[in-house]
């Protein structure tokens, strides 16, 4: 790997806005030309206390946003920061996901999953997308009132309580939808289990029709550019950071770990409950 494509030096960028979407869930302003596409991420450094990964929510080209989940000692100190603080950046890192014109897109979100999925539908000028979010109740869904505003897209909504949308999993309405419609492409972000889900609902209906699947995956990151080897891959040793976060499900679904289990810090297993 040619690592003089990557600069691992992070740039100071002020906060220029933040949007506070629910209790736990914060979108942070960078007016900043990142140029990063839908499904990539950036490693974005709290200065004296640590540099975490993080989805890209969206990117015109002069400013981008990141959609965090306040969940850990990293994120407490982020959500403590105000408009006009600097935080480092690194990136764009990663894959992408890849679509043309013309074709029809179906997303599938779980929780904070969302942001990154409305990055891919407010990119895919010229397609038809199907926007599925899942999430246990209505005060934690995401990105609804901005992904209905979008051209071509329809929204579906799915919630463990049935306090919006339908009662039940976002896939099982990906299911429904792949038996009324043709769609050429699935993406799916969110919990891992959820996106194991979606790649055997892929599956089932590929028998039919051939449907790509891409899926981004979390692990466990600490440089982002391939040199630690935190993130590889049991047990293939390719790493994360470079041969994702976007992964086709067709090479994932071979692995004895995806939607089985992941490796924490120390790189000990821990298996999904489902």
């Amino acid at each position: 790997m040619d690592l003089k494509k990557f600069d691992s030096r992070p740039v100071a960028v002020p906060i220029q806005k933040i949007i506070k979407e629910n209790e736990n869930t914060n979108t942070y302003v960078f007016k900043y030309p990142l140029g990063s596409k839908p499904g990539q991420f950036v490693m974005l450094w709290i200065p004296g206390v640590d540099e975490k990964p993080f989805s890209v929510a969206y990117d015109d080209g002069k400013e981008f946003w990141l959609t965090i989940c306040n969940v850990g000692g990293a994120t407490a100190e982020l959500f403590k920061l105000k408009a006009g603080d600097k935080v480092g950046i690194r990136g764009p890192m990663g894959t992408s996901y890849e679509f043309k014109k013309g074709e029809r897109i179906a997303t599938v979100a779980g929780g904070y999953g969302a942001a990154p999925m409305y990055f891919v539908a407010r990119t895919a000028v010229g397609c038809k997308v199907d926007f599925i979010v899942g999430a246990r109740n209505k005060k934690l869904l995401l990105f609804i009132d901005r992904v209905k505003k979008l051209k071509n897209v329809k929204v579906h909504v799915a919630t463990d309580d049935g306090s919006a949308g339908i009662k039940g999993y976002n896939t099982v309405v990906l299911d429904e939808i792949l038996n009324k419609k043709k769609i050429d492409r699935v993406f799916a972000c969110g919990p891992e289990v959820m996106e194991y889900a979606v790649g055997k609902v892929v599956d089932k209906h590929s028998k039919k029709k051939k449907i790509n699947c891409a899926v981004s995956v979390e692990k466990y990151m600490k440089c982002g550019i391939g040199v630690c080897g935190q993130c590889a891959i049991d047990d293939t040793g390719e790493l994360a950071c470079i041969k994702g976060p976007v992964m086709d499900w067709n090479y994932l679904k071979k692995l004895p770990e995806f939607g089985q289990y992941h490796r924490d810090a120390q790189g000990k297993k821990h298996f999904f409950q489902k």
